[in-house]
């Protein structure tokens, strides 16, 4: 019954997301997404799409049978920090964008209880190589005993700030960040790819509390052998907010940048890294980097 359901949310996923993947459908249909949640009865996002405009209003489902996690819904993984496991529409979608293939060394940076590692995983093999980070020490704890039957992931616990060992073909950002950091720009092999959300940090959905939710642009980085890398925008999107590595002045002019809307992101073309002086063609500048229409 449950293996039924299960290949059922994995067609259900590829339709919605428009997967080119089999090897990600496949992944979707194996992994028991309920082994990497905490005991029912669940916390659900009751509108993902309501969440752009900041409305994170739950619902719990009626019971803790595992069928009520295979659908496209983002699950509470800590509710009092909105902090979910991610809508599998969405994160597969990223997924399928970073071209995942058999052995091949993956980078994921917030990884949570471990959902999304265990599908990565699933696609490389065990010839492959997964490294997660989760900058939450319990999290990163949990992460590491629900993958302990594939060996060829590595949990750290950390925010991956630091220079990493080796490269990666490629890497996953799950978390909202106000700029890419140096060592995972490093990081990525000649050919390799990256999905960066861009975000800036959204309104309390209850006054008076701080936010954990930034909303931006999804970045997918493409180190193409030439200067800097390639890059496109690939969606918009509200996200939990990385923790440590984000910066207050990046985040406002990232912010304002935003402001300019489709018009002026949609021509995001090149992250480059060469010294340069501001120019019209540069949509956000930074001392290191630079998202370039050109």
């Amino acid at each position: 019954m449950i293996a039924a359901l299960r290949r059922f949310y994995a067609e259900e996923i590829e339709a919605v997301a428009n997967l080119s993947s089999q090897a990600i459908v496949e992944a979707l249909a194996s992994v028991p997404r309920e082994d990497f949640l905490a005991p029912g009865p669940w916390s659900v996002l009751s509108d993902a799409s309501a969440a752009m405009s900041g409305d994170l209003r739950t619902r719990t489902t009626p019971d803790a049978d595992p069928k009520r996690v295979y659908h496209n819904i983002a699950i509470a993984i800590d509710l009092s920090r909105m902090l979910f496991n991610g809508q599998p529409g969405t994160v597969a979608a990223w997924l399928d964008a970073l071209a995942l293939d058999r052995g091949q060394r993956v980078l994921h940076i917030g990884c949570g209880l471990g959902y999304y590692t265990a599908l990565i995983a699933h696609v490389v093999g065990a010839g492959g190589r997964v490294v997660a980070f989760d900058v939450d020490e319990t999290l990163a704890s949990d992460a590491r005993r629900n993958l302990a039957g594939m060996p060829w992931v590595t949990v750290r616990h950390g925010d991956a700030s630091q220079p990493l060992d080796g490269t990666f073909d490629a890497i996953l950002v799950n978390a909202g960040v106000t700029h890419p950091l140096d060592p995972w720009l490093d990081a990525l092999a000649t050919g390799g790819r990256m999905i960066l959300p861009l975000t800036a940090t959204m309104p309390p959905s209850v006054p008076g509390q701080s936010s954990t939710i930034g909303k931006g642009l999804v970045l997918l980085v493409h180190d193409d052998g030439a200067a800097g890398s390639a890059v496109r925008v690939i969606g918009f999107v509200a996200i939990y907010s990385a923790v440590g590595v984000r910066d207050d002045e990046k985040n406002a002019r990232l912010g304002k940048a935003l402001t300019a809307g489709p018009a002026a992101w949609q021509r995001i073309a090149r992250l480059r890294r060469d010294p340069h002086e501001p120019a019209s063609s540069c949509w956000l500048h930074d001392t290191t980097w630079c998202l370039s229409t050109v």
